[in-house]
């Protein structure tokens, strides 16, 4: 479907021919006609379909026929990093337009903190925000949203892993309750249909299924026991065919322990979780980008809105839980068509999750239990059998016995 068909305004579709904007994707050429229509909408698709386009280009559309200086739309992301990507694209969709946007965030000094009030004071269109500067921005009435018309929740399953439920209760609890909602996902699952039932009304729903892993992923999965995995990750690390690394855990402190013992081998690591703050969150993604820092240890709040190339290495230590979000970690390599390496390990435990991530993806991965000779072989894989609580199987692995 071409863009000529959704009939925009003639400055904004000026700007979508200068950017090279001529087909639709899936998303775009569902969600579009809806929200233009003013129902409230549930999105599920992921990054990388261009979703943001889908929710961005109704709403400017309907700014540039009636633009007042006031607050018209809000959109809230989960993270620093896709505030700043959705203001982006903004910018550039709205070049030939009146309307005007601006990224609001925590993490900066007393300098930004000043520059988002300011030109939120002066008059603008779209506000794109994380929920915690947000409410201090209500908190300081420097922002009126009496004439909002639009509210978009982007990742609004990421928002609510990160605990960012009550304060979108709190902001929405401000919000005039006339107004077109929209909630986009990469997931569905029950706690965020529940979440979308209190906020919309009646809403239509677009569903795009997930996108498979790039072709130039070479994916590959080591079977494990707990003990093994450590060792394993430094044979990795250590083997200098990688240069940069992200490893994924499942939890924050997974995280915190495999950086303590990452540290004590001296290897050039950070770790990156939701406990820092932002300007420390900011300070690690600075280096690891100018290449200061070579691995970088996270959960899953690195698999969205990072956007790093020559990433050579993503290593799943523990399993994802969410089939998806496989897909979202393993992407952060072989980014602009370059290649990259995607390594798991699977426990016992994990063997399940691991059988439903391949029939997501529609693909079996080379799954191999011979380690290195030091570490002895790994389990076998048998996901029907191994299931977390049940029987454990006898090792072949056994640990080095402690000193009483």
């Amino acid at each position: 479907m071409n863009f000529d068909s959704f009939n925009f305004e003639n400055d904004l579709q000026e700007g979508l021919q200068a950017m090279g904007f001529e087909e639709a994707t899936p998303i775009q050429e569902q969600a579009i006609p809806i929200i233009m229509e003013g129902s409230d909408l549930i999105g599920c698709a992921q990054t990388g379909t261009g979703k943001t386009a889908a929710f961005v280009l109704p709403v400017l559309n309907q700014i540039s026929k009636d633009h007042d200086d006031k607050v018209r739309a809000l959109i809230i992301a989960p993270t620093r990093e896709l505030v700043l990507q959705i203001d982006q694209q903004i910018e550039g969709f709205s070049y030939f337009t009146n309307a005007s946007s601006v990224a609001v965030y925590g993490g900066g000094d007393g300098v930004v903190w000043a520059q988002q009030k300011k030109a939120i004071e002066q008059g603008v269109d779209i506000v794109v925000a994380t929920p915690g500067r947000l409410i201090a921005l209500l908190n300081s009435e420097s922002v009126n949203l009496d004439k909002l018309k639009y509210l978009i929740l982007d990742e609004a399953d990421r928002m609510l892993d990160m605990g960012f439920a009550d304060d979108i209760m709190r902001i929405v609890n401000q919000l005039p309750e006339k107004r077109q909602n929209i909630l986009f996902s990469a997931t569905m699952p029950p706690k965020i249909r529940k979440f979308a039932g209190e906020l919309l009304h009646k809403p239509k729903e677009v569903t795009i299924a997930i996108s498979k892993p790039a072709e130039g992923i070479s994916q590959k999965a080591f079977l494990t026991y707990d003990e093994q995995k450590l060792p394993l990750l430094e044979w990795f690390l250590k083997s200098g065919k990688y240069g940069t690394a992200i490893i994924f855990a499942s939890t924050k402190e997974n995280v915190r322990k495999l950086f303590k013992s990452l540290k004590g081998l001296e290897i050039n690591v950070e770790a990156f979780h939701s406990g820092l703050d932002q300007k420390e969150r900011e300070a690690i993604m600075q280096a690891f980008k100018a290449k200061r820092v070579d691995v970088i240890i996270g959960t899953d709040i690195l698999s969205r809105g990072i956007d790093v190339e020559g990433i050579n290495l993503v290593v799943n230590y523990d399993v994802p839980p969410d089939p998806e979000d496989y897909v979202h970690r393993i992407g952060r390599t072989a980014r602009a068509d370059t290649t990259g390496e995607a390594i798991t390990f699977i426990n016992k435990d994990d063997q399940q999750k691991f059988s439903r991530i391949e029939k997501l993806i529609e693909r079996e991965i080379m799954k191999t239990k011979s380690l290195p000779a030091r570490l002895g072989e790994g389990p076998d894989y048998a996901p029907r059998t191994f299931k977390s609580g049940g029987k454990k199987p006898r090792r072949n692995f056994k640990p080095k016995k402690k000193n009483r």
